[in-house]
């Protein structure tokens, strides 16, 4: 996403209250692990978020993904920093029955975006941002394009 794709400097708009948004598992792993072109591409975000314009949130199925494919990757040490300092810096959103149970009635191919896309809007977050899409609002019926 080049800036102004999506409003103001490093691609948010200004808003009254900063936006409140779920990191999907890859961009959290592009972060981590430093993948290019994905890396690149999400820094102005990593700035907004830094500098105060958006708190983000991770769902609690991220951690464990970040810590077994930071651990395949990175090695131990670093996943479990990655794992610590995750924890440190993002919301997190717990994963629930009705999460698991409105992920399935989504029916989308991935069970893991369809879990996503459910604990985003349950939780009361604006946005997800992934790598798959577009940046999108969280509203009822919502979902990664098919």
């Amino acid at each position: 996403m080049a800036a102004g794709d999506h409003g103001g400097q490093d691609g948010l708009q200004e808003t009254t209250r900063p936006l409140r948004v779920l990191v999907d598992t890859n961009v959290a792993l592009d972060q981590l692990l430093q993948r290019d072109p994905w890396y690149a591409i999400a820094q102005p975000f990593w700035r907004a978020r830094d500098a105060g314009r958006l708190v983000a949130y991770l769902s609690a199925s991220t951690l464990t993904d970040v810590s077994y494919i930071g651990r395949r990757h990175a090695g131990p040490a670093q996943a479990r920093q990655a794992v610590e300092r995750y924890l440190r810096e993002f919301g997190l959103v717990p994963l629930s029955r009705a999460v698991l149970e409105a992920a399935l009635a989504l029916g989308g191919p991935d069970f893991e975006d369809d879990v996503q896309i459910a604990c985003a809007p349950l939780a009361g977050l604006d946005l997800i941002v992934t790598r798959g899409a577009p940046w999108r609002p969280c509203t009822a019926g919502w979902g990664w394009p098919r």
